[in-house]
């Protein structure tokens, strides 16, 4: 019997609020416990939108005693119901700092709401004074210890990242007010501090190293999110009529070392639109991403698989911001493996968790690049329609239009475009922004070919190679001379080899040939 439709929650932020009005719910309550058991203070990275307001509410509302609730979900019989703890909320979530008196003001604001709900008031000469006073005054009027929950610790400092000194400033003030976690602990029963980033503890929670960062704890991959069993079992009654493989293709694939999850706000958005679009990428991708990326000259090609070490993903601070910390942070990357070669030695590889990110990414990308909007995306209706056809005699007028298309003053401007990864990752990201199935440094026992692409039935295989002035056929040269199109000889369809040069000096394709095989 297939279980009655609710509402979706939409937007929704407030447990209470999705209880009482019947919402679909994921219980989040058995982790939750499990986070309360075993310790005290928590640190916990997720990109935007992925229900970290969601939990941090919910957990106030346990630690609150509203027992109502929690009716029907996994702890309500294994929590103490006489026990009440005060609650110490902080959230950054609304509004933008513009600068530290910005920043004063919203914690003023927000230190005024805590003590006036909870009953309290204990003047201070500092704000993060002011926050001490609040927890042991709160401690002593309620008998019981305080929980302390910050919602968005670091949005103040990424609304800032283009203005590095106004960041510091600001950092300098959020790192005096939560220095005061680590002090009051004889008050503090638990606490939890949320956020997009993971700016080192040096540099934001000087001082707390018993803040357990359990952002890639494998046990709480799944903390924040929907896993496969809740689309199948909570939202049943939603995927009738949707494709279960595209939802998994589209969506899924968001993992920190252990389960992988699905983006909430898309998938709400899927259920009520019954569309696949890419809800989540549409609500607002950091311009400052996108232009990090394209003056650093980062190569596309390398977003669906990058090797690092967890040190240098943590490493993100104002004064250094690695582009890969920064991708997978906001969500555009995620872990498609964890490798130990050696004691005490890991290495992680990120790509792309789902179709989503990656045709949404790099068709921003080509907008970084310097090409118009409007005409990246004809220029991309072009290329489907000739891989459709399969017209290899019109590809090399759409490959010239793909570099006419970025103004010479962008060219002037990026210096990235003098190096040879720029044209691969221009060439790169129209493909990608189709969503098409591509293989980068496909493997061969003589070599590795640049891109492999399998598009109805044919075999298109790509090599690329930056000139000086005038073409000098190698490209198509080394396609046949180390036999790339061996491992496809046994389809059926045909095998286009096309070997694309491009000049260094007039910044356009100055060579293309093409083979076509067939099958025997």
């Amino acid at each position: 019997m297939t279980s009655p439709r609710r509402k979706l929650p939409i937007g929704i932020q407030t447990f209470r609020e999705i209880r009482e009005d019947d919402c679909y719910y994921v219980d989040k309550t058995p982790l939750i416990g499990r986070l309360i058991d075993e310790g005290k203070y928590y640190f916990l990275s997720r990109p935007r939108r992925f229900g970290k307001s969601l939990l941090i509410d919910t957990i106030a509302e346990l630690f609150s005693g509203n027992e109502g609730l929690f009716r029907e979900l996994f702890i309500h019989e294994r929590w103490d119901w006489s026990r009440r703890a005060p609650v110490v909320r902080l959230n950054f979530t609304e509004g933008v700092v513009e600068n530290r008196a910005d920043l004063d003001a919203k914690i003023d604001e927000q230190l005024e709401e805590n003590e006036r709900r909870l009953g309290v008031y204990e003047p201070g000469h500092s704000r993060s004074g002011r926050l001490s006073g609040l927890i042991r005054a709160a401690h002593a009027a309620a008998g019981e210890r305080v929980v302390v929950l910050v919602d968005e610790y670091d949005k103040p400092i990424l609304d800032n990242l283009l203005h590095p000194e106004v960041a510091r400033e600001i950092r300098a003030g959020l790192r005096d007010l939560y220095s005061v976690i680590k002090a009051q602990d004889a008050h503090i029963r638990f606490a939890l501090i949320t956020g997009v980033s993971k700016f080192s503890k040096v540099s934001i929670f000087s001082g707390l190293n018993n803040l357990r960062d359990i952002t890639v704890s494998s046990e709480y991959s799944a903390l924040c999110g929907y896993t496969e069993h809740d689309l199948e079992t909570v939202f049943a009654p939603e995927l009738p009529g949707l494709d279960r493989d595209e939802i998994r293709r589209w969506y899924n694939g968001y993992n920190w070392t252990g389960e992988s999850v699905y983006n909430p706000f898309d998938v709400l958005l899927l259920f009520q639109e019954r569309e696949f679009r890419p809800w989540w990428f549409e609500t607002g991708t950091p311009t400052f991403l996108i232009e990090l990326l394209t003056q650093r000259g980062y190569f596309t090609p390398d977003l669906t698989r990058r090797q690092t070490s967890l040190e240098l993903l943590s490493s993100f601070d104002v004064e250094h911001i690695d582009s890969d910390a920064l991708l997978w942070q906001t969500g555009y990357l995620t872990f498609h493996a964890v490798e130990q070669p050696l004691t005490g030695y890991w290495v992680y590889t990120l790509g792309y968790p789902n179709h989503e990110v990656e045709t949404s990414l790099n068709a921003a990308l080509l907008i970084g690049y310097g090409v118009d909007g409007q005409r990246a995306f004809a220029n991309r209706l072009r290329l489907l329609q000739l891989l459709q056809a399969g017209d290899t005699a019109e590809l090399r007028a759409l490959f010239e239009a793909f570099f006419a298309s970025i103004p010479n003053d962008w060219h002037r401007a990026n210096p990235i475009a003098r190096y040879e990864g720029y044209y691969a990752s221009v060439f790169y990201s129209y493909f990608a922004a189709l969503g098409l199935e591509i293989r980068l440094e496909d493997a061969s026992r003589q070599g590795r070919l640049d891109m492999a692409l399998r598009f109805q039935g044919a075999v298109w295989l790509f090599e690329f190679k930056v000139v000086e002035l005038e073409p000098e056929g190698q490209a198509l040269a080394q396609i046949k001379a180390r036999g790339y199109a061996d491992k496809y000889r046994n389809e059926s369809g045909p095998i286009h080899l096309i070997g694309v040069e491009f000049s260094r000096e007039t910044r356009t394709v100055v060579g293309f040939e093409v083979e076509t095989l067939t099958s025997v």
